[in-house]
């Protein structure tokens, strides 16, 4: 599934969010710890050198040249975290099957009664389904 934001995002959110993606180009094109540092304290002043704009017009101008700059600067192998959208290692985890419930000891499974009840409830109706639905019909 897609990451697909919903909603109204606010001025405030969306600097915030470009602020972070400033951050991580300047993560992805520097190696050296105290660089990267020394870069994100010079990008944070130019940040909060612009924080107080009271015309909404020009600060949303400010966004979308900065924006565009980042953009044409991007990095050709942008910092992603492995786990996150678009990394390594995005929804790698597959779920287990459900059937290795059934190997459980039953000692393991007194301490949930009612949740195993119910599942072989659900388990004799599945089963009641798929013979009618599915099971050859004899001539």
């Amino acid at each position: 599934m897609a990451h697909i934001p919903t909603g109204l995002v606010s001025h405030s959110r969306k600097v915030c969010n470009f602020y972070k993606r400033v951050i991580r180009h300047i993560e992805s094109i520097n190696h050296e710890l105290d660089e990267i540092r020394y870069q994100a304290v010079l990008m944070r002043s130019q940040f909060d050198k612009n924080k107080d704009i009271k015309d909404f017009r020009v600060a949303k101008k400010l966004l979308c040249n900065g924006e565009e700059e980042l953009f044409l600067k991007q990095h050709w192998q942008y910092k992603k975290f492995p786990e996150s959208p678009g990394g390594v290692a995005y929804q790698r985890e597959h779920p287990l099957p459900d059937s290795l419930l059934d190997y459980w000891d039953p000692i393991e499974k007194a301490k949930y009664p009612k949740y195993f009840a119910l599942r072989e409830k659900r388990k004799l109706e599945y089963e009641e389904f798929y013979k009618k639905e599915y099971e050859r019909k004899t001539s």
